[in-house]
């Protein structure tokens, strides 16, 4: 395994709280720097599967994939994970906290059953603003203790992208907030075990919260001002890719890329953890709303290329699709596009086979082999790229394919060169 930077956590013990995503990264990376570390989830099966050396997750760091990382943990004993947070908070002085919202009112609640004098709770979730003050405080003084008198209390947003975990808590700027400067030089303390990056002090809970959720949001309102402008392009019938790469030379200008949608944990969900403050203050945010209604309706706009494309009635046709990600190289499928494309595809009628390596989930449209997924299929939609599909193998594709007529590609990823499908005998059609 690469090395590991920064300071050295032999002898801190750490308890966190959700293992997912962000979790089980942010729990191995204290590991490998020599944490000892208990992850703690409700899940059963997830528990029993981490304990066994077996993640889903597409996380490398550096050359190591997480799996290798997770075994090595378990192996040397740095980390284990539990259902039972009883049982460890009686030994651990550092509380961090990674659940959803969803969940977070039944973790702080089994955390103050367990909290001590001097504990460290640092909550890493994803919330509206004002939460960890209105919120989490009461909720963990039911314990009886008081926060920033008895206990450490902080926040500090996570600001990782999936597929890059360990290297953003690594090398990312992490934000801080606590309800007391103590508090937050605890905090700041306990995470320069993890990263080398600046540690950036804030001077209140509400600030670090709103922050997080205005990152979030600046990347839904980016993404829907670019799928707008692919619908422009195409009608001039000119390339998107081009034009944007053209526009990025600009130095103060920095367009991310269409795509099928957004999808995700974090950001179709920003939106969300502001509105219910935004409606309280009494401002409409018109901006940030349409903006996420562009984004939602992307899903619907490419299954109407798809509709459009078929050589026969949506009712006899078969369309492949590869990858159902919510994003490239990844196993999460939350609130994927590609899943809800797929959703309305089927509900217009067409045969829908779908190869994703990487996916765990089972659906009834997914197939284990790409050939299932090509077998009669009058064209390919391509929603997310995964590692080891080969997206070019064009003779194998027509082999497998209905070729009647001549069979299409809906490329939603960039992928392809036009002047080469077409020449392969395909039809090629872009976002």
């Amino acid at each position: 395994m690469s090395s590991i930077n920064g300071n050295n956590g032999s002898g801190k013990k750490a308890a966190v709280f959700g293992l997912g995503f962000v979790g089980l990264p942010l729990a191995l990376s204290f590991a490998m720097r020599g944490c000892e570390v208990i992850g703690v989830d409700v899940d059963e099966n997830l528990v029993s599967a981490l304990n066994t050396g077996i993640t889903h997750h597409r996380e490398w760091y550096h050359r190591t994939p997480i799996r290798k990382i997770l075994q090595d943990q378990l192996e040397n004993g740095r980390f284990r994970a539990t259902g039972d947070a009883a049982e460890i908070l009686a030994s651990v002085r550092n509380i961090i906290v990674t659940v959803g919202l969803e969940h977070l009112e039944s973790a702080c609640s089994v955390i103050a059953a367990g909290l001590k004098p001097q504990d460290l709770v640092l909550i890493r979730s994803t919330v509206v603003p004002g939460t960890t003050r209105s919120f989490v405080i009461p909720l963990l003084e039911k314990s009886g203790l008081k926060a920033g008198r008895d206990f450490y209390l902080a926040y500090s947003s996570e600001r990782i992208a999936e597929g890059k975990a360990f290297d953003e808590f690594e090398n990312m700027p992490t934000v801080v907030s606590g309800i007391d400067q103590t508090s937050r030089d605890k905090a700041m303390e306990l995470l320069s075990i993890v990263t080398k990056a600046e540690l950036v002090p804030a001077s209140s809970f509400e600030v670090v919260e709103t922050s997080k959720v205005i990152e979030n949001i600046s990347r839904d309102v980016n993404i829907a001002m670019v799928n707008e402008f692919a619908r422009f392009t195409k009608a001039l019938g000119i390339d998107i890719f081009e034009t944007i790469r053209i526009a990025n030379t600009h130095h103060r200008v920095k367009l991310l890329y269409p795509g099928p949608g957004v999808g995700g944990y974090c950001i179709p969900n920003a939106l969300h953890y502001l509105t219910p403050k935004a409606d309280e203050l009494g401002v409409p945010l018109a901006l940030l709303r349409t903006a996420r209604q562009v984004n939602a309706n992307v899903p619907a706009y490419i299954a109407g290329l798809v509709l459009k494309n078929l050589p026969v009635p949506a009712q006899g046709a078969k369309v492949a699709v590869f990858g159902i990600a919510m994003k490239d190289y990844s196993n999460d499928d939350r609130q994927s596009p590609a899943v809800e494309a797929v959703a309305l595809l089927r509900k217009a009628g067409v045969q829908v086979a779908a190869y994703d390596p990487a996916v765990p989930n089972d659906y009834d449209f997914v197939v284990p082999a790409i050939e299932d997924a090509l077998g009669g299929a009058h064209g390919i939609v391509v929603l997310a790229k995964q590692e080891d599909v080969d997206y070019f193998s064009f003779k194998q594709f027509k082999a497998l394919m209905n070729t009647a007529s001549k069979p299409f590609i809906v490329d939603t990823r960039n992928i392809y060169d036009r002047a080469k499908v077409e020449k392969a005998g395909f039809v090629l059609d872009t976002i």
